[in-house]
This record gives C-alpha cells, structure tokens and sequence, in this order.
C-alpha cells in the first residue's frame, strides 16, 4: 500500500516536471531580450537568422516580423537547442531554416574556424622547439577543416542524404584534437603561467564549445530539416521563400548604401555600430533578396529605388 502511494506520488510529481518543462518553452510573446540574456546560445542563433542586438522591450514575434523571419521556424531552433523540443514538420518554413543553416556554414567556415586557428598557432609558437607534436596538431586541426568545408559545401548543394554519417565523424575528429593537445601537447615548462598558456586553455574551451555548436547544427539539420524535407510531395518542386523580391529592412537599407558609397565591411561596421560579421550577414541577405552580386547593380538598384542622390555618390 505504502510503495503504491508513494508510486503514484511520483507519477504526479513526474508529470508536473513534464508539464512545467513544455511550458517554459519559448513562445512568440516572449521578450527577445529575456532570451538573449537566459540562454547562451541565442545569441549565435539570432545572428545567423540575421537579426541584431539593440532589441528594446520587443518580442520574438515583432523582432521576426521587422527583419522578415518566420517565427514559428525561429522557436522550432531555439526550443530544439534549449529544450530538444522536435518541432512538428508542418510548423517549419524550409526556406527560412535553410537561410539559417546557410549562415550558420558562414559563420564555421569564415570566422570560427579560422580565428580557432590563429589561437592554436599563437598558443604552440612557444612550445619546446625539439618536438614536431605542436605542428602535428595543426596539421590535424587543418584536416578537421577540410572534411568540415566539403561537408558544408556539399550541403549548400543540396546533397543532404549523401552526407548523413558524415556528422558523427567530423564531431569526433574534433574530440580527437581535443584529446592530443589534452594528453601530448608539450609544456613549456614556465614556473609562472604565460600568455601562450592562458591562451591555449582559451581554444580548448572554444573547440568544446564549437564541437557542441556543430553537433547541434548537425541534429538541426537531421531532426528538423529533413523531417520537414519529407513531406514535400515527389512530384512537386522544392518550395522558394517567394515569387516576388523580398523587401529590404531599414539596417540592410542602411549597408546597401554604405555599399554603395565604397566603404569596406570594416568601416560599415564602425559607421553602424555593428560587427563585422552583422554587416557580412547583411550583405548576404541583400544579395539573396535582390538576387544582385554586383556592386554596380546595387548601386542602380539604390538609384532606382531612390536609396542615394545620384549626385552625391562617391
């Protein structure tokens, strides 16, 4: 009587737990700014759906709308990487997550990465100059970035399925270079902690967080992306965000014509008060917007659309 009892209290106590975890789900009437400063990683996943900092008291659905995202594929992201909540096919809009996935191959492939690179070089130059162990690191980290650039390359081609088991290996290549710095990297042998030291305990703690980060992205594209891919009928063609040209926000507004004025992403930045990566993400959504590579074709697009005085170009 007394285990049946104490059963079924658990059972209660069980369920509520469940409840209370679905209910703290994000919703569209959450505050973007409560997300931002609650969760660790919403500030990589707001970047790469193109949204910025300087949010105010907005919501996630007013701050989705204003930069043209889809809300519902927003929170389908965010829930999965906070909650591993798996959103319904039907609630996705793949245009939309594939936007995200694309910016997220940029920020791997042309920041990540590469800056993970120049801290490993600077950690191992004062490492014991007799032994190749430091340089044979690197060498493994480089092979790390080539598998990751032709998987996202083959990705951005659209050819997902071919690639399903490349994810666990290239997560595990990364483990792996963690464990050789971990159990061979050489000391220096410094009574006093140096900045090469400090340094090197920086990129481990940024190879385990990007191995966290890519696995993630991973799972988004296998419990999210290809669920949703599925039930697009055979015969019919995979859907395109729109027909029509999407219309620009005030910020890209704003970059195109810095663009066209012939600053460099550098000085937009500065100009705006945006990083550098913001003004790339910008430029990547105006030129997927307007379907325009060239910056001459900005410009006349910038004319026409009356965003600069022809007179007063540079």
């Amino acid at each position: 009587m007394l285990f049946s009892c104490v059963y079924e209290y658990f059972l209660v106590i069980l369920q509520r737990f469940l409840q209370n975890t679905h209910s703290y789900m994000y919703k569209a009437t959450d505050k973007i700014c409560d997300l931002m400063s609650h969760e660790e990683d919403a500030i990589h996943i707001i970047s790469r759906f193109g949204l910025e900092m300087g949010v105010g008291e907005q919501t996630i659905a007013e701050a989705c709308t204003i930069h043209g995202v889809h809300t519902p594929t927003f929170l389908a992201i965010i829930n999965y990487k906070v909650f591993k909540h798996k959103a319904l096919p039907a609630e996705v809009d793949i245009p939309t997550l594939q936007c995200y996935l694309r910016n997220a191959h940029s920020y791997f492939l042309d920041f990540r990465l590469p800056y993970l690179r120049r801290a490993l070089i600077q950690a191992i130059i004062p490492a014991d100059p007799t032994t190749k162990i430091p340089m044979l690191i690197l060498r493994c980290y480089d092979e790390f970035v080539e598998e990751v650039r032709t998987h996202i390359e083959h990705e951005n081609q659209g050819l997902i399925e071919e690639h399903v088991h490349d994810d666990q290996r290239i997560t595990d290549k990364l483990t792996e270079i963690k464990n050789l710095i971990i159990k061979y990297y050489p000391s220096n042998n410094l009574s006093q902690k140096d900045i090469a030291t400090y340094t090197l305990i920086n990129v481990m703690s940024d190879l385990w967080h990007t191995e966290l980060d890519f696995a993630d992205h991973c799972a988004i594209e296998d419990e999210i992306l290809r669920p949703a891919l599925s039930q697009i009928p055979a015969d019919q063609p995979e859907p395109v965000a729109t027909q029509e040209p999407e219309a620009l926000s005030e910020r890209e507004r704003d970059v195109l014509i810095q663009i066209v004025n012939g600053l460099s992403n550098k000085e937009i930045a500065d100009k705006l008060f945006i990083s550098i990566h913001t003004v790339m993400t910008h430029r990547k959504n105006i030129t997927r917007k307007l379907n325009i590579h060239s910056t001459a074709g900005l410009t006349i697009y910038a004319i026409v659309n009356k965003l600069i005085n022809i007179d007063n170009l540079k």
